[in-house]
């Protein structure tokens, strides 16, 4: 039975959940203070999230898979690349993973918004496109992961749509002081999604996967991914210092992220191989977790 059902687990790659799920726990606890925090609707985001996720690591192995992308890569080897799941498997397994994205979907915008129906048509849109989007990433003829695309959408999904968005969920309005978090969590994310690129950039090169790293060319890339953590250190500061506090241990861990994230820099700069970036990969995903989770503890203590 485990067998059977390993190779799913693997394609998933429960290890970039941590990621997903940081918009989500900054903007569902930004609700705390206000007495306005729901557990239900909270976990419906945390699923429904979690389902996107899934449903966009099915939607890009089997979408790679399919062109010889993976062939080469660096990192991880991919199950579709391996054959322990067939492309037939995966096809299937993609429409069930987004038939479950869609019921999660739909039960989150109706608990939350009940009778308001153009909240409702919002979101739902809001959601269809987030499922669209998961799939496109690298399947089809115009997958917008093949033109450099994917960073915009990261940043928009992951950062401004998940903090705000699951914010929204709770109260119906549009938080604005939460935009700064939401532009921390984009960047972080992208950055993830940008030390992944760098390490599969000659790869992708041939493939003729257009990612902003082929784009740029290593040298540019690293700059480009210096600018990314440096705006997310900038945005922490800030909002740190807009947001009152009287907890050492805020001020404490807020410092923490930001020796964290200089001392990735450094790790990007000497960086000397391609694959070295691969190691950087778990960290960068654990610090923007770490910060999402001190943010919401300084929401729900403070």
């Amino acid at each position: 039975m485990f067998k059977k059902i390993s190779p799913w687990i693997k394609a998933a790659r429960l290890r970039t959940i941590p990621l997903s799920v940081s918009g989500i726990l900054i903007g569902s606890f930004a609700t705390y203070p206000k007495d306005l925090f729901n557990i239900f609707i909270f976990l419906l985001a945390i699923c429904t999230t979690i389902s996107y996720q899934v449903l966009s690591n099915f939607a890009n192995d089997f979408g790679d898979g399919i062109r010889g992308t993976d062939k080469n890569r660096i990192g991880p080897e991919r199950i579709l690349q391996s054959g322990l799941i067939s492309q037939i498997q995966m096809k299937l397994g993609i429409k069930i993973a987004a038939f479950i994205s869609f019921v999660f979907t739909v039960t989150l915008i109706i608990v939350s918004f009940k009778n308001d129906f153009l909240n409702i048509l919002t979101f739902l849109f809001l959601g269809i496109l987030a499922i669209f989007s998961a799939i496109k990433y690298t399947m089809g003829k115009n997958a917008y992961g093949y033109f450099g695309f994917g960073d915009f959408f990261v940043f928009i999904f992951f950062g401004i749509v998940s903090v705000l968005g699951s914010n929204y969920l709770f109260n119906s309005e549009l938080s604005l002081d939460l935009l700064l978090p939401s532009l921390t969590i984009g960047c972080l994310s992208v950055g993830v999604l940008n030390l992944n690129n760098m390490r599969d950039l000659e790869n992708d090169k041939k493939s003729k996967k257009n990612t902003i790293a082929v784009k740029l060319g290593p040298d540019k890339a690293r700059i480009y991914h210096y600018f990314l953590i440096c705006i997310s250190m900038i945005n922490v500061l800030i909002f740190h210092f807009k947001t009152e506090t009287s907890s050492y241990f805020h001020h404490f861990f807020v410092i923490a992220i930001i020796i964290i994230l200089i001392y990735h820099i450094f790790q990007v700069y000497t960086v000397s191989e391609l694959k070295g970036f691969d190691k950087l990969l778990k960290p960068l995903v654990l610090t923007t977790f770490f910060y999402s989770i001190i943010t919401s503890l300084n929401y729900i203590f403070n």
